[in-house]
C-alpha cells in the first residue's frame, strides 16, 4: 500500500489555447478541465490505476466543493477537517505542450489542524510499504511540517514504518534533508539547484549532476530521483547513479508528469524492479502524464511503448562538502 499526504491540495483547472499564450491580450479558449489535484493525489491517483492500494491524506473542510472532484478520481482519501477551502491552480497550454501555471497560498492551517493532519498520517501509514509526503506546505504550517511527519511515523511504527518518499521544495525540501534522512527525494534540477544555493546545477550535465546529489545521497537522504523534463530523468542511490531519457511524445500538459514519475518508480519498486527498471518506469510514466490534458493518471495504456535507454554513469572523483 502506498499513503500519501497532499498538505496543500489544489482544484487544478487547465485552460487549453489554439494558439501561444499572448499576455495583456483576449483570447479564447479550446477547453477546459477540472481535476482533483496537488501532488500526494496525483501519486495516488497513478498508483490505484495500476492496481495499489493507495490512501490519500488531506487537510478539507466538510463544506468544501473540492468533495465532489475528490470522490470523482475513486481513490480512497482521509479528509481531516479544517476551516480553509482548497486553493485553484490554473495551468494554461498550448498546442505546443508550453504550460503556464498560476498556483494561489492556499488557507492557512492552525496549530490545531496541523497536529490532526500529522496524526492522520501516522495512523494511515500502518502497514504501508511507501509513505510519500509530496506539494508544497500550506501557510501555518512551518517548513519543518514533513520533519515532523517523517519523525512521528517513526517513532510510531520503527521498524515497520513505511519507508518515505518526498516530493517538495523550497525550505520545505532543505529542512527534509537536513533533519529527516528521508528514503528518497524527487527534486527536478531547478529545485535541486535552490536546495544546493548552486545556480550552476541548473541544466548541468549529468556527470555535474551526479556530483551534485553525491552532496547528500547517501549521507543525509537514501536516494534522489531527478527529473529533467524533456531531457529525461537521473536516478542517484546509494549503489550508483543512472540516466535514461525519455520516448518521443507529443506534449500535452506537463502538469502531474513528475507525480506520475514519481509513481512509477514507486511501482517498480513494490514490484522488486532494479534500479535501471525502476528509473525506465518512471520515466515512462512521466511521459506518458504528458501526453494527457490536465491533470489526468495515466494507466498501463497510456504508457509508452518505445524503449527507454538507461546507462550508468561514472561517480565524481570527489564530492564538495555542503551544509545542506
Amino acid at each position: 500500500m502506498i499513503v500519501t499526504l497532499t498538505a496543500n491540495p489544489s482544484l487544478d483547472r487547465t485552460v487549453t489555447l489554439a494558439g501561444p499564450l499572448a499576455p495583456g491580450e483576449v483570447q479564447a479558449a479550446v477547453s477546459a478541465r477540472e481535476d482533483a489535484g496537488g501532488k500526494g493525489i496525483n501519486v495516488a491517483r497513478v498508483a490505484a490505476a495500476a492496481g495499489e492500494r493507495a490512501v490519500a491524506v488531506l487537510p478539507l473542510s466538510p463544506e468544501d466543493p473540492f468533495h465532489t472532484v475528490l470522490r470523482a478520481t475513486g481513490i480512497p482519501a482521509r479528509a481531516v477537517p479544517v476551516a480553509g477551502h482548497v486553493r485553484s491552480n490554473i495551468a494554461i497550454t498550448d498546442p505546443r505542450g508550453e504550460t503556464t501555471k498560476l498556483n494561489l497560498p492556499g488557507a492557512e492551517l492552525s496549530a490545531a489542524e496541523r497536529a490532526a493532519l500529522i496524526e492522520a498520517v501516522v495512523t494511515a501509514s500502518a502497514g504501508a510499504r511507501w509513505l510519500v509526503l509530496a506539494g508544497s506546505v500550506p501557510p501555518g504550517a512551518g517548513d519543518d511540517l514533513y520533519v515532523d511527519v517523517i519523525a512521528a511515523t517513526r517513532g510510531r511504527w520503527g521498524a515497520h514504518a513505511p519507508r518515505i518518499a518526498v516530493d517538495t521544495s523550497g525550505p520545505a525540501l532543505a529542512a527534509v534533508v537536513a533533519d529527516a534522512h528521508p528514503d528518497l527525494i524527487k527534486p527536478n534540477d531547478d529545485e535541486l539547484a535552490a536546495l544546493l544555493d548552486d545556480d550552476a546545477v541548473r541544466d548541468a550535465d549529468p556527470a555535474s549532476l551526479v556530483a551534485a546529489a553525491r552532496r547528500f545521497v547517501p549521507t543525509r537522504v537514501g536516494a534522489a530521483l531527478i527529473t529533467l523534463g524533456s531531457a529525461g530523468a537521473l536516478l542517484v542511490t546509494a549503489d550508483g547513479a543512472w540516466i535514461g531519457r525519455p520516448p518521443r511524445i507529443r506534449p500535452v500538459s506537463t502538469v502531474g508528469a513528475g507525480d506520475s514519475s514519481l509513481a512509477g518508480y514507486l511501482l517498480a519498486d513494490l514490484d522488486g524492479a532494479d534500479e535501471s527498471t525502476r528509473l525506465a518506469t518512471a520515466i515512462r510514466y512521466g511521459a506518458a502524464a504528458a501526453s494527457l490534458p490536465g491533470t489526468q493518471a495515466p494507466t498501463h495504456a497510456d504508457l509508452p511503448v518505445d524503449e527507454i535507454p538507461i546507462s550508468s554513469l561514472p561517480e565524481p572523483a570527489s564530492v564538495p562538502l555542503t551544509d545542506h
